[in-house]
């Protein structure tokens, strides 16, 4: 990436070339990871995706190639666009892969132990100018930026899911988080086909304080009997016109990372209103994350899915 010790307009003491960002590196290879290097991939740009291991990144190339099929067949993509799109996705379990990587945006489980576990192994194989960005949807971006040693270039760029679907990537800064680093991460999202949200540094942000707790309230709902799964789901697709249901969103999200949602909501603003709903707790006990472990607050082994409660 191209930066230079020209003075800025922004007051940081460099600048950067916010169009130059020539290679992204991904950490995780999960829906988010995944999506996010789909749709690198379909804006020209190459991507690095790893993980641990192989068998993750192997899966997630076939969710992509299986997307960008899907695509051809409706007549939205070409054949060489999805071969162009798909030539410029590489694979690694090695961090030493992002040495030449301008920006590389974490994608792990969101857990506050396991990304700063991420950014510790990280930071040791990216050159100087490179940007961190973080896909959390809820932790204290300065907070993860602390363990980099390059808060000025630590940014949150939280995707919405499903990301090739989703129009919206929320931009979040840390305290230190500098005005280029924060303009090349809007001009990334802008190449990759996305509106912005700019978000201060709250637990949630924008979408997730808003959205996780209606949520919440949804299985609250639940919980106390006033209604069904199905019930409670129609209610707000025809009574707010809402495209899915809250319980029908909760598993798509995954109730696992809903939950992490809602721990950090109530221990960062200290409120009860964002008390975990009991019922929320014991599906993710019980290993019942939603979709992708094939059962939540619906059934995903029937066709089509049932309500579990």
């Amino acid at each position: 990436m191209a930066i230079t010790t020209d003075p800025s307009p922004t007051g940081d003491g460099f600048a950067m070339d916010n169009n130059d960002i020539s290679l992204v590196g991904i950490v995780g290879a999960g829906q988010m990871g995944g999506g996010i290097a789909q749709v690198c991939g379909l804006a020209g740009i190459p991507v690095i995706m790893l993980d641990v291991a192989q068998a993750p990144l192997d899966k997630a190339l076939a969710t992509i190639t299986r997307n960008l099929d899907r695509q051809v067949t409706k007549g939205s993509l070409s054949s060489n666009a999805r071969q162009a799109a798909l030539a410029l996705i590489r694979t690694a379990t090695d961090y030493a892969a992002f040495g030449d990587a301008d920006i590389v945006i974490e994608a792990a489980s969101e857990k506050e132990a396991i990304k700063l576990e991420v950014f510790r192994q990280l930071v040791p194989h990216l050159k100087p100018s490179c940007i961190i960005a973080s896909n959390t949807s809820s932790i204290s971006i300065t907070r993860l930026a602390s363990v980099t040693g390059r808060p000025e270039l630590f940014i949150g760029m939280h995707f919405m899911n499903p990301v090739p679907v989703m129009k919206l990537v929320e931009v979040i800064r840390g305290i230190a988080t500098s005005d280029a680093t924060f303009q090349a991460t809007r001009a990334l999202a802008a190449r990759l086909g996305k509106s912005t949200a700019d978000a201060e540094d709250f637990p949630g942000f924008i979408v997730n304080r808003i959205l996780v707790p209606m949520i919440n309230e949804a299985v609250f709902a639940l919980y106390e009997g006033v209604g069904g799964v199905e019930s409670i789901d129609k209610a707000l697709k025809l009574g707010a016109n809402h495209p899915m249901g809250p319980l029908e969103l909760a598993d798509l999200i995954g109730l696992d990372t809903i939950l992490a949602i809602m721990h950090v909501l109530h221990e960062g603003l200290g409120d009860s209103k964002y008390r975990a709903c009991p019922l929320l707790v014991k599906y993710v006990e019980a290993g019942w994350f939603g979709r992708k472990t094939g059962r939540g607050f619906y059934d995903y082994s029937k066709n089509p899915p049932q309500p579990t409660r």
